[in-house]
């Protein structure tokens, strides 16, 4: 018989370093998206629902094909179900629409009373960081988006190249 395996949680700082290094990542295919963007319309609104439609596919095919995305490969993170399962799609697509919840109260904060520059910077940190300190009350260490899309991170072991690895 085999032991069960232990799915051990990436640290909070490994876990938002490895969100940073996306965040790099992101900036090219929103650099691509907005570049062809342009050359079709102007339309502010289009281009804000194109952008969450591009990000979201990225993350969703990325989560269900691999639970890994190029800088969760690089950090040796994989997102699961509870189970230690990969993510069906559904799961996958509330995952990333809960995920905004980083960002959703700054910026409504920031349209409603028309922050500009710094202090628009100022609340979307304060609230990311706020959000970051939500992983201190599970006990798992897991982030509020996932303890509400029941999924959740995992570290792989050293050596581990990509996810099919294990």
């Amino acid at each position: 018989m085999t032991e069960p395996v232990t799915l051990i949680t990436p640290s909070i700082r490994r876990r938002l370093t490895c969100m940073l290094y996306e965040g790099m990542l992101l900036f090219g295919l929103v650099f691509v998206t907005i570049l062809v963007f342009n050359f079709l319309s102007k339309s502010r609104l289009v281009l804000q629902v194109l952008l969450f439609l591009v990000i979201g596919f990225y993350f969703v095919y990325c989560w269900t094909r691999s639970g890994q995305t190029l800088a969760m490969k690089t950090w040796r993170i994989r997102v699961t179900d509870l189970d230690g399962q990969p993510l069906p799609r559904i799961k996958a697509i509330v995952r990333y629409v809960l995920s905004w919840m980083w960002f959703l109260p700054a910026l409504a904060l920031s349209y409603q009373f028309n922050l500009q520059k710094i202090e628009a910077v100022v609340a979307i940190l304060a609230g990311l960081a706020g959000w970051a300190l939500t992983a201190l009350l599970d006990p798992e260490r897991q982030f509020m988006h996932d303890k509400l899309a029941k999924t959740r991170l995992t570290e792989l072991p050293a050596g581990t190249k990509n996810s099919s690895a294990e």
